[in-house]
């Protein structure tokens, strides 16, 4: 009888695993929990200390009423310290005021300062004289003005402020200089008068521009004597307008 090989066994068939519905994941909900615990825990913590504060006034009403000298106590303190504080800020702003009539300054001390430091002077000269409002804006998009201020009379300046390092002996301001600030003085800032500054020299095609545009011009020979006397700045320079009508 002859010999028959064993046929190869086959490997069973594989069984395909039945696809399962996706759980949903309980990570939302948990967070969804945790979210409602803290903000429940927030409102307790608020309700508490809302609690504790009105408990905390009604008591000390409670002991004032039953305590009522005590409240002129408290009153007669306040009012006491009510004056001292306003004696106190009325003997600063006298002392700022002596302080800035007493301000002086020299040519050599402003051709030493830097360009926006020399916009703080002029700043600070204006105060002296009188313009409670003077402010320095120089910067960018300044459009030409350095400072602006209200005189004692109602006027509006715009001043441009032009320092030179060197002094008179540094380039001269030019009527592109005049120009710059004329286009912006009066229509953005409603100026009354516009004036450049220096403590350099101006071009000599500047006083003409200036009367023909109604500016006004302070070199270093009127700068130097308003800086370092006493006079307002409008009793050193020609046809100052007279205060508009009305104000």
């Amino acid at each position: 009888m002859a010999n028959r090989r064993p046929s190869p066994r086959r490997p069973p068939p594989r069984r395909t695993a039945a696809r399962r519905p996706a759980r949903r994941s309980a990570l939302p909900r948990r967070r969804r929990s945790r979210r409602r615990q803290r903000g429940d825990t927030q409102l307790l913590l608020l309700g508490f200390v809302a609690l504790a504060g009105i408990t905390l006034v009604w008591a000390v009403i409670s002991w004032l009423l039953a305590n009522w000298w005590a409240l002129i106590v408290l009153g007669a303190l306040a009012a006491i310290g009510g004056t001292v504080w306003v004696h106190r800020y009325r003997r600063r702003q006298e002392g700022g005021r002596v302080r800035r009539q007493a301000l002086r300054y020299g040519l050599p001390e402003l051709d030493a300062l830097h360009h926006r430091d020399f916009e703080y002077a002029i700043r600070d000269l204006m105060l002296r004289d009188g313009c409670t409002d003077a402010r320095q804006i120089g910067g960018a998009g300044d459009n030409g003005a350095d400072v602006l201020a209200t005189d004692p009379l109602g006027r509006t300046w715009v001043i441009q402020a032009k320092h030179r390092k060197d002094g008179d002996r540094g380039s001269a301001v030019g009527t592109p200089d005049l120009q710059r600030v004329n286009g912006t003085a009066r229509q953005l800032y409603g100026a009354d008068v516009v004036l450049v500054v220096t403590n350099g020299r101006f071009s000599t095609r500047c006083a003409p521009l200036a009367a023909q545009l109604h500016m006004h011009l302070a070199d270093r020979r009127v700068l130097a004597a308003w800086a370092s006397g006493g006079r307002p700045l409008w009793e050193l320079l020609p046809r100052i307008p007279a205060p508009r009508s009305g104000r």
